[in-house]
């Protein structure tokens, strides 16, 4: 069987980045590992506490040799404009949840709404990655 074990959003900043996932989301630390043998390339990992399944990767946007300068640019500013990955949170109580991330910090570019699947809103990272926070009705959990 193929499981789904990271989900990855490009980051401007990986120490940023780790500090908004953790502090704000209240996600931890799965793995943060940086190989000299790649360059000082660093693998950043986060995810929900207690949760060994899926984690999301928070990638530094390469340049040379990987993207040259004018795709990490577009990079950079697709990602700042939220289109390049969005991750989709669910809770039981998305209201509940809104609250406790906003009380942290997190800054919603929409509040909990009634939609047809479900309680909905959204959030931005540091980055400019787009994240929902969704009450799903068990209907439309795969």
């Amino acid at each position: 069987m193929i499981k789904i074990g990271s989900a990855q959003l490009w980051v401007r900043d990986q120490d940023e980045a780790r500090e908004f996932w953790t502090a704000k989301v209240g996600f931890e630390v799965k793995v943060d590992v940086t190989m000299d043998e790649l360059g000082g390339f660093r693998w950043l990992t986060v995810g929900p506490p207690g949760d060994d399944g899926t984690s999301v990767v928070l990638m530094a946007i390469p340049g040379e040799p990987v993207m040259d300068a004018e795709t990490k640019a577009q990079v950079e500013e697709l990602t700042a404009k939220g289109f390049a990955g969005t991750i989709f949170l669910q809770t039981e109580d998305c209201q509940a949840t809104y609250d406790e991330l906003k009380g942290r910090g997190v800054e919603f570019t929409a509040p909990p709404e009634e939609t047809p699947y479900g309680i909905d809103c959204g959030f931005t990272d540091p980055s400019g990655n787009h994240c929902r926070l969704g009450q799903i009705k068990r209907e439309y959990i795969g």
